[in-house]
């Protein structure tokens, strides 16, 4: 069927539901129309007069629709009063009921029950919240259509005036996925609870078992369950934000710390407080020529910025570094001895991430004491402090003064701003780095002294685009992504020098694919060729600004 054929015939279901809808209102109409007239001659025979059936049928529509002309009027208290109730009903069923149904026939019209089916290569979602808001910038960004699946009409018709792409259709029901396209989708994402994430795994595997299906678990438990149902990929997203909490981690030592890979790429930041890089330029520093590391970016405070040879390292300074394993293990030879703390890292919060950090930060070797008011969620009571992290008391006892850094878990972005201000404000040196629930959030965590900030809904939403784009987009921090595009025509031919990407977009090639191999920090001189793929790194704005000038591929 043809898109306009299906218009034509959605727009015709739509008509029909809608007489069927007006039908009703008249049908129910009529019937007030046929008593109040019974009731007329009554009233009016008690009073001693007598009236043809079309006069009471006359009577009725104008008191009904407030004409009330006063040719034909009771005199009696009893016909008066049948007149207010004649009057009132009127009111409600013209002013009130007639305009609702028009409005509920223009709502229904505005909402889809399918899709046209040539549509293809789109994203089926099943629940809209934190992660499949971030889920739908990034779609939207890498121009990639989706659809959202309601089942609830009002909340269908909510989510629509809000802007969003929304279909109605219940998801226990095989037709409704079998209407968004599902054979010809890039894939499903379904991030509901543990129970309703099962049955859509259930019920898109009975009409499409090959497709790839990604759903979120709150629990290992689930993350099995969700695996026999039949899903792709089971993102446990409170484990992978503790782990990503945990690398960004730098006050223990000055050697590098890998936030990202990109195939054989590695993506890793290292402080150099106390190092012999500080007061240098890096130019001056000679990494590359060196270590073979690239140094492509700087973070100062919670601040990323593309790295030049003028840019200065200061004590607060944190590089961040492309290169291979053998290039990174060269730095931290010559980095290892610098900047070595055993002291415990604080955090703040017992909950899910929380202990998914203490964990984490256990396989890397490192102390850690975990604060929480809550005693029924503490696991390993040795590593606990009791207490409210609010209260200056418990932290300094939990060891803030030589503590190297402080995690802020909770899953109350409110209460994690409070907590990054009081930390920042009691150990003004001291790195603060906090989750986020909320993309919204993350700026305002970094007002209020953040030096890192990852957000909840980013890293899941990172983590399914980069699984539905088959690996070729990876966030490595909060506002901060590795992206992989095909070589766009127009660069086909010309050097890295020549394009002045920097320059012009604020992204940094990191690296080439090339003929099943990559080659990592090519030269400016490198020349690109047509079946090459650029790997960029920049930050959300640059990503956007390089995308819309060059587009996806």
């Amino acid at each position: 069927m043809s898109p306009l054929l299906w218009l034509y015939s959605l727009r015709q279901s739509l008509r029909q539901k809608q007489v069927i809808l007006l039908a009703r209102f008249f049908g129910v109409f009529t019937l007030f129309v046929v008593l109040y007239s019974v009731l007329f001659h009554l009233f009016m025979a008690q009073e001693g007069h007598t009236y043809s059936w079309v006069t009471g049928v006359y009577w009725t529509l104008t008191v009904m629709s407030t004409l009330g002309f006063g040719d034909i009027t009771f005199s009696s208290d009893a016909g008066r009063l049948f007149t207010l109730v004649v009057l009132l009903s009127g009111v409600g069923f013209l002013l009130v009921l007639l305009p609702l149904v028009f409005m509920h026939g223009q709502s229904a019209a505005r909402l889809r029950r399918a899709l046209p089916r040539d549509t293809r290569g789109h994203v089926i979602l099943t629940q809209y919240d934190a992660v499949t808001s971030a889920v739908i910038n990034r779609l939207q960004q890498y121009r990639t259509p989706y659809v959202l699946l309601v089942s609830e009409f009002a909340e269908a018709l909510r989510l629509h005036d809000l802007g969003l792409r929304v279909m109605l259709g219940a998801l226990d029901q095989p037709e409704t996925f079998v209407q968004a396209r599902l054979a010809q989708a890039a894939g499903v994402v379904t991030t509901a609870s543990n129970t309703l994430n099962t049955n859509v795994a259930f019920t898109v595997r009975d009409v499409a078992p090959t497709v790839s299906l990604i759903a979120t678990a709150q629990d290992h438990v689930a993350s099995t369950m969700l695996k026999l149902a039949g899903c792709s990929h089971v993102l446990h997203l409170g484990d992978m934000l503790g782990q990503s909490l945990a690398r960004r981690i730098l006050g223990g030592d000055a050697v590098t710390h890998v936030i990202g890979q990109f195939d054989q790429l590695l993506i890793a930041e290292a402080t150099v407080a106390r190092t012999p890089l500080v007061g240098m330029t890096l130019r001056q520093s000679r990494l590359r020529e060196q270590v073979g590391v690239s140094v492509i970016g700087v973070w100062d405070r919670g601040h990323f910025a593309i790295a030049g040879p003028e840019t200065r390292i200061t004590p607060h300074t944190v590089l961040v570094l492309a290169g291979s394993q053998p290039q990174l293990q060269h730095y931290d030879a010559g980095f290892a001895m610098y900047n070595v703390s055993k002291a415990p890292v604080l955090i703040l919060g017992g909950g899910q991430v929380g202990r998914a950090t203490g964990a984490a930060l256990t396989e890397r070797g490192m102390d850690y004491r975990l604060i929480e008011q809550r005693p029924e969620v503490v696991q390993d009571l040795e590593k606990a402090i009791l207490g409210n992290a609010a209260d200056e008391a418990v932290l300094q006892r939990a060891g803030l003064s030589e503590a190297p850094a402080v995690v802020i878990t909770t899953h109350d972005d409110d209460l994690n701003i409070y907590l990054t201000l009081y930390c920042r404000h009691l150990r003004p040196d001291i790195q603060i780095i906090s989750r986020a629930t909320w993309e919204r959030n993350v700026a305002t965590l970094h007002r209020a002294g953040a030096d890192f900030v990852m957000s909840y809904a980013s890293m899941g939403a990172n983590t399914i685009v980069h699984l539905l784009r088959r690996g070729t987009i990876l966030m490595v921090t909060e506002g901060l992504d590795v992206f992989q595009v095909p070589v766009p025509r127009a660069f086909v031919g010309r050097t890295l020098a020549e394009l002045a990407l920097r320059h012009r977009t604020g992204c940094h090639v990191i690296a080439l694919a090339v003929a099943g191999t990559m080659q990592i920090n090519p030269e400016p001189s490198t020349l690109l060729k047509s079946h090459d793929a650029l790997i960029l790194i920049g930050t959300t704005e640059s990503e956007r600004r390089f995308l819309q000038r060059y587009g996806a591929g």
